[in-house]
C-alpha cells in the first residue's frame, strides 16, 4: 500500500514538534547551520518549502517528527520559527501504547541514548531543543560524507552505523581528536567487519 502524504500548508512551530529520538550529531547540527546561513537571505523560503518536515500525527494531534531531526534543530537554533510539515501517517485516534507499539514496528522511532542504551518511550523528549549530542552519530554522518559506506534508504542508518562505531571507539578518542576518529573509523568501515551494515562498501583494495 503506497503512504499518502498530506502537506500541512500552514507553518508549525518547531518548537512544538516531538522527536522520536534522544539524539543528534551536533556537527552535523552545525554544518546544517551554516548552509542555512548562506541560503537564509537569497532563497530561505524556497529551500523550507522544499524541505518539508515529515511527521506522525499521533494522541492529541501532537506531531512527531520521523526525519530531519538534525534539519529541525539546525533551523531551530538559527532562530526560523515555522516550518512546514507532511503527515505521513495519521495516528491520533490510538491509544498511547498503541501508537508507540506501532511506531516501534514501523521504525519510526529510535529510542536509544547517546550511550546507545535503549530507553522507555515515555523518556523521549518533548522538544527538538532537548535532543542531545552523541558525537559517534557525527562520527557516522562525518564517515559517509567521507564515502566510508554509501547512503541507504534502511531507517536510522547512521545509528547503525554509530553503535558499529561506539564499540570500536572510546568516546574520549572521538571527544577528544575527531580527525583521527574519523580515519580510524574509515578502516572499520572498510573491514569485512562491517559487511552487515546498510550502505558497506567492501573492504579497499591495498
Amino acid at each position: 500500500m503506497v503512504t499518502v502524504r498530506e502537506p500541512i500548508i500552514e507553518p508549525t512551530p518547531i518548537n512544538q514538534l516531538r522527536p522520536t529520538q534522544f539524539t543528534v550529531g551536533l556537527r552535523e547540527v552545525q554544518a546544517k547551520r551554516k548552509a542555512w546561513r548562506q541560503k537564509d537571505q537569497v532563497d530561505g523560503g524556497k529551500f523550507l518549502g522544499s524541505h518539508m518536515i515529515p511527521v506522525i500525527m499521533g494522541p492529541k494531534e501532537r506531531l512527531y517528527v520521523i526525519d530531519h531531526h538534525h534539519l529541525a534543530r539546525a533551523l531551530l537554533e538559527e532562530g526560523v520559527k515555522d516550518v512546514l510539515v507532511t503527515v505521513v501517517a495519521n495516528l491520533k485516534r490510538l491509544e498511547p501504547d498503541s501508537f508507540w507499539f506501532v511506531m516501534d514496528n514501523r521504525d519510526w522511532l529510535h529510542p536509544f541514548d547517546d550511550q546507545g542504551k535503549r530507553r522507555g518511550y515515555e523518556e523521549l523528549p518533548k522538544s527538538i531543543a532537548d535532543l542531545v549530542d552523541d558525537p559517534f552519530r557525527s562520527l557516522a554522518g562525518e564517515l559517509r560524507h567521507l564515502g566510508g559506506f554509501a547512503k541507504d534508504t534502511t531507517p536510522f542508518s547512521e545509528f547503525l552505523w554509530a553503535d558499529f562505531l561506539r564499540r570500536r571507539l572510546t568516546r574520549k578518542e572521538v571527544d577528544s581528536n575527531f580527525d583521527n576518529a574519523l580515519e580510524r573509523a574509515l578502516e572499520l568501515a572498510k573491514s569485512a567487519e562491517a559487511d552487515y551494515l546498510p550502505g558497506w562498501c567492501g573492504p579497499v583494495s591495498r
